[in-house]
């Protein structure tokens, strides 16, 4: 696995497919920008085609320098081969509430990856599997029990390359602040964070480990 700060001065590919074409000023052209949307979250949509008609699926992410990595059964049908794949990650950061309906919106960022997917085995695909892990709960990699042979092999993990994406950030202000309609107007801002641990039952004799707590606000 790659460090992500190692390439996080290359710029993004400009494909067709990833090319700004509308709302120019919101792109992101740095690699750095993709990394930040990535980091900031683990939940993305994975796009696929399937007998012909599309599935989009929410999964568990993570990431290092050159791949998005995603997991699942190995009879799961969203986990495609040798075809391309598009991922989303998404963040809403706030409603954008305007003097006008015309003019709401959402502060957000977002990132969308193209690929075509390669299936992983042996060192890459346990070596994924800790990079996802440790993406989702940093920590938890050393502290849980791994996966056996079986568990493995039950399990496919598929290496998205990030070598085609693009990076759309909005943030700011309504833009009518020449609107004759004179009322409020501004950001309703949104954030999430993590609530405090609830125990198993059965796990009531182990204390919550640190790396669980520094997960918290502070």
């Amino acid at each position: 696995m790659s460090d992500p700060s190692a390439s996080s001065s290359a710029p993004l590919s400009g494909t067709e497919r990833t090319r700004h074409r509308r709302l120019r000023e919101q792109g992101r052209t740095g690699r750095e920008a993709l990394f930040e949307v990535l980091r900031a979250g683990f939940v993305c949509h994975l796009g696929v085609v399937v007998d012909d008609v599309p599935m989009v699926v929410p999964t568990v992410y993570g990431f290092d320098a050159g791949h998005l990595y995603v997991h699942g059964s190995v009879a799961s049908r969203s986990l495609t081969r040798g075809a391309t794949v598009c991922v989303t990650v998404t963040h809403v950061d706030g409603l954008v509430l305007a003097r006008s309906v015309f003019e709401h919106g959402v502060d957000y960022r977002s990132a969308m990856i193209y690929g075509v997917p390669r299936v992983l085995e042996g060192d890459e695909k346990l070596a994924a599997l800790r990079c996802l892990t440790e993406h989702v709960a940093p920590g938890q990699w050393d502290y849980a029990r791994r996966p056996d042979r079986k568990e493995l092999a039950a399990t496919t993990i598929l290496a998205v390359p990030l070598d085609e994406a693009s990076v759309k950030v909005r943030e700011g202000h309504p833009d009518d602040a020449d609107d004759p309609h004179d009322v409020w107007a501004g950001i309703l801002p949104l954030a999430t964070s993590w609530q405090p641990p609830v125990t198993d039952p059965r796990a009531a004799h182990h204390p919550v480990p640190p790396h669980i707590l520094t997960r918290l606000p502070r």
